[in-house]
């Protein structure tokens, strides 16, 4: 019987290559890298190149800079300009990753495409259905929750059902023994800098004041890309009780800071509302909603709101709610769908 082709894309880390050698256990694998933003571009394509001959597999370099930049790199410096935090790997995810990427994986015959995410598929009467990863530490279902029926009936994820530290000591066990320790950077163009540092490159900070939410003139920020909504350090002004950055009015060049109780919200708007699963649910149960994705998640019901939008209620107020940021709603382990908070 022919074997499945499936296309890897491959990262030079643990969890690509762990990918790859499940996959080769049951299909035809070949390995594409995408090259991005990556610093020190040469050195990382040696390295993936590396261990695609260990793996025995052929290996596709796929140039998708120049769309990486328009689509990922604009988005993230447009975010910080208007005051907003965005979530650069979703946005990867379903417009680069898992599109343009799987687009080049499907035109060079390959059936599937498998990435080393931590995250479960299922395939039911309705469509292809998005579950958390069985490692709760290393879950990546939430940068994954815009994707598209089309692009996850195309998708595999080996590593969904395993826990990570099992992988390490797997691909140890087949010859690939230098990858504990390095860790992979969750923004890959970073390279370690802070994010005002990488925005200052991209344009120029103007600085403004730092007002009380009474609008009293408390001093002056520096750009308002240095700043994010429940930072406490770095603001250089002193009061009598501890302050946060509890808003960013980009309109004015605002940075607006209160005590810690100002950061707490029951209520946000979602905006650009995707359903992951291809259909509305329910809105009669509560969801799980993620803020981030480092949130634990909060029990919250969804009401249709004007514009489009949903009103979100949490039953217990949430710290540090950031406009631009990903809200997604879960049911169980089940990504249900995502959107964008709003003010």
């Amino acid at each position: 019987m022919k074997k499945l082709r499936v296309g890897v894309a491959l990262s030079g880390g643990v969890d690509s290559t762990a990918a790859a050698l499940l996959l080769k256990k049951h299909y035809t694998v070949t390995g594409f890298f995408m090259q991005l933003a990556q610093p020190d571009i040469e050195q990382h394509i040696a390295r993936v190149r590396g261990v695609a001959d260990t793996l025995g597999i052929p290996l596709h370099i796929v140039d998708l800079a120049d769309a990486f930049e328009r689509c990922v790199l604009n988005y993230f410096d447009s975010s910080y300009r208007r005051g907003l935090t965005p979530n650069p790997c979703v946005v990867c995810n379903a417009e680069i990753k898992f599109g343009l990427l799987l687009n080049a994986v499907v035109e060079a015959g390959m059936e599937k495409m498998a990435t080393g995410h931590y995250a479960r598929l299922e395939q039911s009467e309705y469509g292809f259905r998005l579950y958390k990863g069985a490692d709760a530490t290393k879950d990546q279902s939430y940068f994954l929750s815009r994707l598209h029926q089309s692009q996850l009936s195309r998708i595999i994820f080996p590593l969904g059902g395993y826990i990570k530290e099992s992988l390490y000591s797997y691909v140890e066990e087949c010859g690939f023994t230098s990858f504990r320790g390095s860790e992979s950077q969750d923004v890959c163009f970073l390279q370690d800098r802070k994010i005002g540092e990488y925005l200052r490159q991209r344009f120029a900070f103007i600085p403004g004041a730092i007002m009380a939410t009474d609008g009293t003139v408390l001093g002056h920020h520096t750009g308002i890309g240095n700043y994010t909504i429940g930072q406490r350090r770095g603001l250089g002004i002193s009061a009598a009780l501890p302050l946060y950055v509890v808003g960013i009015d980009a309109q004015l060049n605002q940075v607006i800071v209160g005590g810690e109780d100002e950061l707490y919200t029951r209520d946000l708007f979602l905006d650009d509302l995707h359903w992951t699963a291809g259909r509305r649910p329910s809105l009669t149960q509560p969801f799980q909603v993620k803020i981030r994705s480092t949130h634990t998640g909060e029990a919250a019901e969804l009401q249709p709101a004007a514009n489009g939008r949903m009103h979100l209620r949490f039953s217990r107020a949430q710290r540090a709610v950031s406009p631009g940021q990903f809200g997604v709603l879960y049911r169980d382990d089940e990504v249900l769908g995502a959107g964008t908070i709003v003010r």
